[in-house]
């Protein structure tokens, strides 16, 4: 199972290879097919919001490989708090290189993630 706030953001996506691939309307079966087809590809990077020259960056924390990310879409806010603290964080779930979707995280607490390597997405 996937939890249902990380499903609304895949699905959109699932549709979308279908279609591309011509069914026009896929039955829930197929979506679910195409999803086991996909999730092993799909890694979900995790970064937070920092003061940078007057404006703002993100600071890239972690990439999430699928088959690591259960107890982070168990509870995304208590993983990125008890991990990186409080802080406005954003994780962007990709499919290989393509980008599938956004969702942004507010958990309170000292900024543990100032301590915190950033990560090279570039890697």
């Amino acid at each position: 199972m996937i939890a249902s706030w990380c499903w609304d953001l895949i699905e959109p996506y699932l549709k979308r290879n279908l279609l591309n691939r011509g069914v026009e309307r896929p039955s829930r079966r197929e979506i679910l097919e195409e999803f086991a087809r996909v999730w092993p590809d799909f890694t979900a990077t995790i970064g937070v919001q920092e003061p940078w020259a007057g404006t703002i960056r993100f600071k890239w924390l972690v990439r999430l490989p699928s088959g690591e990310m259960e107890s982070f879409l168990d509870d995304p806010t208590g993983w990125i708090g008890r991990r990186y603290g409080g802080g406005k964080f954003k994780m962007n779930l990709h499919h290989g290189l393509h980008f599938v979707n956004t969702r942004n995280f507010k958990p309170e607490g000292d900024p543990l993630w100032q301590s915190s390597p950033a990560l090279d997405v570039d890697a």
